[in-house]
């Protein structure tokens, strides 16, 4: 019973750090119907963001000196001021085009956010302690739960019940609101669509730099491609939890993080290492089953 009850606190921990990128992409996805693929590269951002840039394989961290007070809303400045450019340079362009040309253009700019950090940055990973208190254990009777586990858990529900109270008691959220479930009904109505959309992707940006501090904060390395696994487990927990609905986005983050931990902590020794295959799997007939996900949105419309 200890043993599950750990698997369930570190389901949890990765669940919210799932559901916080999920719901990022899913805000996106919402308002614009864009499947944002450079969301993981967002993260990377605001990873980097903290670094000097430097050829050594220990990086000396920017705001090292700071408090988390400070730390906190420079990355996510940084974070948010490269999805605005994204939006102003890239999507704003192509507002009349299709799904599908918008899906192209953010693989491209995943691909130039990518390499502008191997130019800056360099291409070898770097290391960073940053906030090694979070590595210390609190014990509770028999369960030993590391303090990053404790704070992911805490940030992610904070930030969730910030979110429903800007979604449901500001004006400009139930603008949103209006504009994921029909744009251009919304736009009909008097909603700024260019408002609506730059807060969408301030939101975003802002989630994804916390997503990138607690990924630092957990994994203490940096790559090129860090933001990557994680935007694409989220990916996924959108769909499962139904595209355009943003209480799906946070279940299915949950529901995968549950997926990929009890399939890492009780599958056979020997097919541990095609965890993420079995997930997948899982995936697929929770698809079948339910093709429209798990909570499916109020309104689907396509933007003309």
């Amino acid at each position: 019973m200890i043993t599950f009850l750990q698997n369930v606190l570190d389901a949890l921990s990765l669940g919210s750090l799932y559901a916080l990128t999920a719901l990022g992409i899913g805000l996106i996805f919402g308002v614009l119907k864009l499947i944002n693929f450079a969301h993981g590269d967002f993260i990377t951002f605001g990873a980097y963001a903290l670094i000097i840039p430097s050829s050594a394989d220990v990086a000396q961290v920017l705001v090292g000196g700071w408090s988390w007070e400070l730390l906190i809303p420079t990355v996510c400045i940084a974070v948010i001021a490269i999805a605005l450019a994204s939006d102003y340079l890239v999507f704003r362009p192509l507002r009349g085009a299709s799904p599908p040309t918008l899906m192209a253009a953010s693989f491209a700019l995943s691909y130039v956010i990518q390499n502008a950090i191997m130019v800056i940055y360099g291409a070898r990973p770097k290391s960073v302690n940053l906030w090694p208190v979070l590595g210390d254990q609190t014990h509770v009777g028999p369960l030993t739960i590391p303090n990053l586990n404790l704070v992911t858990i805490a940030v992610t529900l904070a930030l969730m019940v910030g979110m429903t109270i800007v979604l449901r008691r500001t004006s400009v959220g139930i603008q949103m609101r209006a504009a994921a479930e029909d744009f251009r009904m919304a736009r009909y109505l008097g909603v700024r669509a260019d408002l609506v959309i730059g807060l969408a992707f301030v939101i975003s940006g802002a989630l994804a730099a916390v997503a990138a501090l607690l990924l630092v904060a957990q994994t203490g390395s940096l790559t090129q491609t860090m933001g990557q696994p994680i935007a694409l487990f989220a990916f996924i927990a959108t769909v499962v939890g139904g595209m355009g609905s943003l209480a799906g986005a946070v279940v299915g983050g949950f529901v995968i993080g549950a997926i990929v931990i009890m399939f890492q902590a009780y599958l056979p020794p020997d097919l541990r290492a095609f965890r993420d295959a079995f997930a997948f799997a899982f995936v697929i007939l929770v698809l079948v089953a339910k093709p429209s996900g798990l909570l499916r949105a109020k309104g689907l419309v396509e933007r003309v």
